[in-house]
This record gives C-alpha cells, structure tokens and sequence, in this order.
C-alpha cells in the first residue's frame, strides 16, 4: 500500500518491498484501517449525479477480499446480475497493488492495474487502491469505493429493473435499521477487522489485547444464533452479510494465518456455521465463493506472515453439506 496525504504521521507501514498486503500499525504495532475516499451514491432524485439506469454500472472486485466480497453477495442476493457487470482482479496481490492478469481480465478498458481506474476517476489521485470499486460507465468514474455504501445502493437503487420478488426484499428495512447498526458495528470492530487488527499486529501488546474480543464476539454472535437464523430480526439483513463474508474465511485462513486459533467454526461454533450453510445455500451465494483464490490470496500474497507462500490444504467447513 501507499500511505496517502492524509495518513497521521503516526502510522507507519508494517511490509517490505516485496509485501502489499499488510496494513498501516501505530507506533505500538496496533493495526489501523485507512478510510476509502470516493463516497457518492446512486439516486432516483433530479438532478443526481449519478442515476440508476441497467447496465450503466460496474463492479470491481476481488473474490479473495472479504470486503468487496460483500458487495457480490448483495448483487446476487438482490439479483442484479443482469443489472450490475463485475470483473475480478487476479487473487496475487504485491507492491504495484491489485492486477489483471492470467485470466482476469478488465472489461472495460482493458487496464492492468487498479490503480489506472483511480488515476483515471483523479488523475491527481493520492490513497490506497482497494476494492471493491462502484465504477460508472457513462461518466467513466467511481462512484464509490467504500463496501458498506455499496451494498446500501445496491440493496434500493435498482428496485425498479428486478422482479417484484427481488425488489421486495429489503436488507436494511426501516424498523430495523437501528438494531443493524449496532449489530454492524461491534462486529466490524471485533470481527471484520478484528481479525486484521489480530494478524497484522506487530507486538505481543498488540495481539493481546485484540484477541479476546474477537473470541468474545463470536461466542456472542453463537448464542444469538442459538436462538434465531438470523442476527438482528430472525430475518436476512445486510448484518448476515456484512459478518458472512468474514466467518466463512475464518478457518480456512484466519484461525492458523492471521493467528486467530482459539477456537474454529467447524468445531466450536455449530449455530455459527449451521447459519454460514443457510446463507451459502441461498440462490446465487455459492457462486460468489471461490476458497481457492481466498486462500492464494492471504497465504501467497502476505509474505510478511507467510513468507514462503505455502497454502494449506484444508477449505475450511463444507458449507454445502445440510444444514442440520
């Protein structure tokens, strides 16, 4: 990564020049995330920017980050593939950042970077270049970078180019949308980054100190499944997805890379992954996983934490396997 204008002066790069995946730590080896920068949205309103309109946008992702993971998985759920066009980024990430390569291939324009589509969005661009990426076709931009923005659009924008059904199904309903933020949040902090505050932590003080509130999240997430299929409402809402895309890359790769082995999913979590096999299960869902290139991913491309490059062989659970 590159540290942008607007990094504090107190946070340092933990890679070397051959290392793109790590993140930014403190000077105590705290792991902390950079926020993104393009945050449009997409509008039915007069005059906006930019309107919903099939076939009009794009997406940009890597089936390995959980992030832009969770905005394939909104696009599917809300069945917009015919609505939205996506490409993938090759799984092997390094110093010059995410690329087209070897079969994965920029639709659009042909690039072998993402950081041309940034340049191109701002030629006088200065950040990170992440997915996933909102790209608009007709005004050749992004419209946003930041995956919790996108799945919001994706779950109302497009309403009126999808079937009734697909329409109907609303993972952000207004009478729960309080109880999702909360629910959002402390998993976002324990768990979605909690698992790189874990793994990219660079001292003892640091690990210590984020892995018993990832454990303590999952043990809570656990009894809440225990009595509901679903987090907030006993109904699908954005927080499955959000806290999804993360749980069914835990075992295959948190618990031994990011150092994440208190316990697993497979073994110690039943209603935690009895609820991963419900969504996995769902319409479309199963498509959207690629454990192969996940773990290419994390096991290739981090080299500060895996330095050889080996990857293990275990997938994690059989999400596939009935759910019982």
């Amino acid at each position: 990564m590159t540290i942008s204008a607007t990094t504090p002066a107190s946070i340092v790069e933990a890679k070397d020049s051959k290392h793109a995946l790590s993140m930014p730590v403190d000077k105590k080896g705290f792991y902390v995330r950079p926020e993104t920068t393009f945050r449009n949205t997409i509008s039915s309103e007069p005059g906006a920017q930019f309107a919903p309109e099939k076939g009009r946008y794009h997406l940009y992702i890597s089936y390995g980050c959980p992030w832009a993971h969770r905005t394939l998985l909104l696009r599917a759920l809300k069945g917009l593939e015919g609505i939205i066009t996506v490409d993938a980024v090759h799984w092997f990430l390094d110093e010059r950042g995410w690329q087209f390569t070897d079969g994965y291939t920029d639709s659009l324009y042909d690039t072998k970077f993402i950081k041309e589509l940034y340049y191109k969005a701002n030629p006088d661009y200065v950040g990170r270049f992440t997915v996933p990426i909102l790209w608009d076709k007709k005004t050749e931009t992004i419209v946003n970078n930041e995956s919790a923005e996108i799945v919001r659009i994706l779950n109302t924008a497009f309403n009126d180019f999808i079937t009734p059904e697909n329409s109907s199904r609303d993972f952000y309903p207004e009478s729960l949308r309080a109880e999702i933020d909360q629910v959002n949040q402390w998993v976002y902090e324990t768990i979605n980054n909690g698992v790189y505050k874990v793994g990219f932590s660079t001292s003892q003080e640091a690990y210590d100190q984020h892995i018993p509130p990832l454990f303590d999240a999952l043990d809570k997430i656990e009894a809440t499944l225990g009595k509901d299929d679903y987090l907030v409402g006993n109904t699908l809402t954005e927080a499955d997805v959000r806290a999804w895309t993360s749980i069914i890359r835990f075992d295959p790769v948190y618990h031994t890379h990011f150092k994440c082995n208190i316990k697993s999913i497979e073994k110690d979590y039943p209603n935690i992954l009895k609820w991963a096999r419900r969504i996995y299960q769902l319409p479309g869902v199963a498509e959207t996983v690629d454990m192969d290139f996940i773990k290419k991913g994390y096991y290739k491309s981090d080299v500060k934490n895996n330095p050889n490059g080996v990857v293990p062989a275990g997938n994690g659970p059989n999400l596939a396997q009935p759910i019982v």
